[in-house]
């Protein structure tokens, strides 16, 4: 299975994004209305400045309190990004992920964001690729 199968499976919502000036405020309130983990940073919606999480937010708040809620995106997303294509595969995406620590990741091609996926959306995939196989597998023993 490859990210751009992975896509397409998922309800079409689009990719949640705030702007690198809007508030930490304003992207949690987000974070919590859409009951997501994470949404990204853009001045348009298709370019790509950063990311920001649940955990970048806790942790900044662990460190410095409530004050950097007031503080905008920028200060506090990640800038540097790991990002994936379209047409990689399921497995390098979650050793992607499982390396670097951390749980979503921009779909980019052609130098324009098309999507994110969630290691969740990434291990629905593969479960569901490993249920076929073993059905099939099943059906040729069987003889099916």
């Amino acid at each position: 299975m490859i990210v751009s199968q992975i896509l397409k499976s998922k309800a079409d919502v689009g990719v949640i994004w705030v702007r690198p000036t809007d508030h930490v405020r304003e992207a949690v309130k987000l974070l919590s209305e859409k009951r997501i983990g994470t949404v990204v940073v853009s001045e348009d919606g298709t370019s790509l400045d950063g990311i920001l999480s649940e955990r970048d937010i806790v942790r900044e708040m662990g460190r410095r309190g409530t004050s950097c809620l007031d503080e905008p995106v920028s200060a506090m997303m990640t800038a540097k990004l790991v990002t994936c294509a379209p047409t990689d595969s399921a497995d390098a995406v979650l050793e992607m992920m499982t390396n670097g620590r951390f749980r979503h990741l921009p779909v980019v091609d052609g130098g324009a964001m098309i999507g994110l996926i969630s290691i969740g959306d990434v291990v629905k995939a593969r479960l569901s690729e490993l249920s076929m196989e073993k059905d099939a597998l099943q059906g040729m023993i069987m003889g099916h």
